[in-house]
């Protein structure tokens, strides 16, 4: 199989940046528990939601993000069986792109180059879809699993993966 494999909320943990770094600026608490359904910007005051967009588009974001739990050893067993791809929006936020290849390259050496797609609107050919946004999944034609993260709770209708090791064992590879 040829799988698709989205990076933010999916193998790097955005999320935890954002409230490390909004906590540092404004001192004011917020939780690392997002409330279902909302993104997290819908956790600050209004007058500062902005903030989530002012991070993201800063150089060096997402350099240092942190690897969500289980993904390079779970990237690695599907790599031994099947065509592994990182397809990541990263055209979206153009400082993203040489932060996300620089952190791709640390936290999974053993993807090549060839194997990652950065783009706008996520038009590819594989048989699966892991992502986090169900936007992405409207036009892909294969099979798609929804990564959990707190803003896409409330949404149904979509086989859900809660980890990583939940993916592979929806697709048949042992753990």
């Amino acid at each position: 199989m040829r799988i698709a494999i989205d990076m933010d909320e999916v193998l790097a943990d955005p999320l935890k940046k954002f409230i490390k770094l909004y906590n540092r600026d404004y001192g004011i608490p917020l939780d690392t528990l997002i409330d279902p359904g909302n993104e997290v910007y819908h956790h600050v005051p209004e007058h500062l939601d902005h903030k989530w967009y002012e991070y993201i588009n800063e150089k060096g974001f997402f350099r240092d993000l942190d690897v969500i739990e289980g993904s390079v050893e779970a990237l690695k067993k599907l790599q031994e069986q099947h065509e592994v791809y990182i397809v990541s929006a990263a055209m979206e936020f153009r400082n993203s792109l040489e932060d996300k290849l620089d952190w791709l390259a640390e936290h999974f050496p053993f993807i090549s180059w060839e194997n990652i797609i950065f783009c706008g609107n996520k038009i590819i050919d594989a048989d699966v879809l892991i992502d986090d946004r169900i936007k992405n999944f409207n036009h892909f034609k294969g099979r798609t699993l929804l990564f959990s993260s707190p803003h896409n709770l409330l949404i149904t209708g979509y086989e859900r993966v809660d980890t990583w090791q939940q993916v592979l064992e929806k697709l048949y590879v042992e753990a």
